[in-house]
């Protein structure tokens, strides 16, 4: 197995700013948990206290969890990074379905086409994370004509987990 040249949670924190904007990683305790592959030697994963926190991807990104989530929400430069269902979505969001681009009341100026954002209500508590299919310039000329809503046809953002859906 190879040694990685960069110290592991540096390597961590600096992608998770890249990621997800700057100094986002502040909120990241030094005694994160790593889990490394076998073949490669590579950072698989990434947790804290049992809890998964991230999993690199093969595309350079991160998938997080819904821990992960709610871990970087405590910085308040992560709603960049999350969207606002309108309240008649906010069920079926949390149960891990598919939100829709005409359900979407806010998004973030840092999503992006394929980043991964957290699902939030108007409390700021989180209900789902997933990926984002659009990019927030798409929702900005969008959501400020109103009735040009129910224009918007498709999938925004593909769920991977919601609140509902874990099994604890």
């Amino acid at each position: 197995m190879k040694k990685l040249l960069v110290d592991p949670y540096l390597k961590i924190s600096s992608h998770i700013n890249f990621l997800f904007g700057k100094e986002i990683s502040s909120v990241l305790p030094k005694d994160v948990e790593i889990e490394y592959s076998r073949k490669t030697g590579r950072i698989k994963n990434f947790g804290l206290n049992g809890n998964l926190i991230g999993t690199f991807r093969t595309d350079g990104g991160i998938a997080l969890t819904i821990y992960g989530a709610e871990l970087f929400l405590k910085n308040e430069n992560f709603i960049f990074n999350c969207i606002t269902p309108i309240e008649d979505a906010i069920p079926f969001v949390s149960e891990g379905r598919s939100l829709f681009v005409k359900h979407v009341l806010t998004c973030g100026t840092n999503v992006k086409t394929g980043s991964d954002v957290a699902i939030i209500d108007a409390k700021q508590n989180i209900l789902a994370v997933g990926r984002s299919l659009l990019p927030f310039s798409y929702y900005q000329d969008k959501i400020d004509e109103i009735s040009a809503r129910s224009l918007l046809r498709g999938v925004g953002v593909k769920i991977r987990e919601g609140i509902k859906s874990r099994s604890t």
